[in-house]
């Protein structure tokens, strides 16, 4: 949900709506999504998760010398990969073209908009609810 570098940075998880900025974390070596003024605070996304971008996205490429590199696209899919290996960083956006952009990656100071959570979060939400719902009292 969050990249394994984050742990010692306070998270909490996603939600549909939430306004997002990328940024370098003070207290890690990578970098990931905060609420506007909540710097200290990660936000993680679940895979699957859907974001949209204000602008089209920047990010550095893998090797400094080269600079830094923009994609004309918007709208990402978060997803988790190199599972297999916990010694990287496993944080991804995929973007419609098929291309992978590493989250440590993205530029500071990026706006994004959650479009939407995976359909398990969605529903293991609504079931929450529904449970609750359930076990209040019925006045009568």
């Amino acid at each position: 949900m969050c990249d394994y570098s984050l742990h010692l940075v306070a998270s909490r998880p996603a939600k549909v709506g939430d306004q997002l900025v990328s940024t370098e974390f003070l207290k890690s070596i990578t970098r990931g999504f905060t609420a506007p003024g909540e710097p200290e605070i990660a936000v993680c996304l679940l895979p699957g998760t859907e974001l949209a971008f204000e602008e089209p996205v920047q990010y550095d490429r893998a090797f400094s010398l080269f600079g830094k590199a923009r994609l004309d696209q918007k709208v990402a899919r978060f997803r988790q990969i190199n599972m297999d290996d916990p010694h990287v960083h496993h944080d991804a956006l995929e973007f419609p073209g098929g291309q992978l952009v590493m989250v440590t990656r993205l530029t500071p100071d990026q706006r994004a908009t959650v479009l939407q959570l995976p359909a398990s979060a969605q529903s293991a939400r609504a079931d929450r609810t529904a449970r609750e719902r359930s076990a209040e009292p019925i006045e009568g």
